[in-house]
């Protein structure tokens, strides 16, 4: 009896399940990851940031249109952004509760957070006073061009603290991400929920793997730098020119 399509082939009669089918495997459906990824999400990871590195050195040098600088470093982040945020996202706050913490480290990290808080504001109380005597003796009495530089200055300064905020954010991130599944390529042993992506393990490997602390470090931050020193310091020196 010839085998129905989609239902299995006819068990043999030897008197265990005689008439019975056996039921075809159902294929995956993340089958359509390239094996190579799935082996090694992270070593993928570093090479598309490698590759878009490259590509954004590239582009300084041969100067091309200034909105392509910003989408290299947008594309160079990605795949480990979006895989860091789809983790942390399906993470409940309860998988991290730090019950092997200590009391010094608890109170150490808070030490750290207000010692950098004040660095912050100092260094903010520090810019506003040169920038208020720049715009003196460069513009001088007059209330009106005073105001205008002013808010050029403002403007100038959005890149710069949109850039610190943004690397706040990744040092966060990386931070969870360390404590959620480690430093290892494929951990052994994560905090990620079970249900995260149950019944599609190839996939699950994947974005667990590129949701890698360091990478994300790397990948955001060092763009974040680049952004930092690169674009936001020059336009606002221009401004000030």
């Amino acid at each position: 009896m010839a085998a129905v399509d989609g239902v299995g082939e006819p068990a043999p009669k030897d008197g265990s399940g005689a008439g019975e089918t056996v039921p075809k495997a159902k294929p995956e459906r993340d089958a359509w990851l390239p094996r190579w990824l799935v082996a090694h999400p992270l070593y993928a990871g570093w090479a598309w940031t490698v590759v878009w590195a490259g590509l954004i050195v590239l582009d300084e040098v041969v100067d091309l249109a200034g909105w392509t600088w910003y989408l290299l470093v947008l594309v160079a982040a990605l795949p480990t952004l979006i895989s860091t945020l789809v983790v942390l996202h399906a993470t409940p706050r309860s998988h991290l509760r730090a019950v092997d913490a200590t009391v010094l480290g608890h109170f150490f990290v808070r030490f750290l957070a207000l010692v950098a808080a004040f660095m912050v504001w100092a260094a903010s109380v520090v810019m506003s006073a040169s920038i208020s005597t720049t715009i003196q003796s460069v513009i001088g009495d007059s209330e009106k061009e005073v105001t205008a530089l002013g808010f050029n200055l403002m403007l100038a300064a959005v890149p710069l603290v949109l850039s610190i905020l943004w690397m706040a954010f990744i040092v966060r991130c990386a931070w969870f991400l360390r404590r959620l599944r480690g430093w290892r390529q494929i951990p052994l042993k994560t905090r990620v929920p079970k249900k995260f992506l149950r019944g599609r393990p190839r996939l699950k490997r994947v974005v667990v793997g590129l949701a890698h602390p360091g990478l994300l470090l790397v990948a955001g931050l060092g763009t974040s730098l680049l952004a930092l020193f690169v674009d936001a310091v020059e336009l606002t020196l221009n401004v000030l020119e």
